[in-house]
């Protein structure tokens, strides 16, 4: 059986058109005007993002990200100090024994620390953490 495509949508049409007319008077892959930016993101508001960039032969990612505008999560610039964790996870080892501990650290930054006790008593565990973080700084 034979797939039907979807029909288009009259207004990403005309945008489809005004778009290939500009296409046509500009060298390739030359950046996209403002203005039809816009229209492609309020094209895509309505009709969905993946429809809108097919349609319109836009980058999806890019349409997207115009879409979402400020409501998107941003990359954090490297000169920002990433945030604290917020919670510390200890995981039971299968088979393991009661005495016999072993516990990996990893900073935000990818140093790593490994830990391991052998002993009937836990050692102070946030005790280790917070030394190991203040000698990170």
């Amino acid at each position: 059986m034979p797939r039907h495509q979807d029909q288009i949508p009259e207004p990403l049409i005309q945008l489809q058109q005004q778009l290939e007319q500009w296409r046509a008077t500009q060298p390739p892959r030359s950046k996209l005007p403002e203005s039809i930016w816009q229209s492609a993101a309020a094209a895509a508001k309505q009709y969905g993002v993946y429809a809108a960039a097919k349609a319109l032969r836009l980058d999806y990612a890019a349409l997207k990200k115009r879409v979402l505008g400020s409501t998107a999560p941003r990359r954090r610039p490297a000169h920002e100090k990433p945030a604290q964790p917020a919670f510390l996870e200890l995981i039971a080892r299968p088979g393991a024994r009661v005495e016999d501990y072993l516990v990996e650290f990893e900073s935000s930054g990818g140093a790593k620390m490994r830990v391991q006790w052998k002993a009937s008593a836990p050692p102070d565990w946030s005790t280790l953490l917070r030394a190991w973080c203040e000698a990170e700084k």
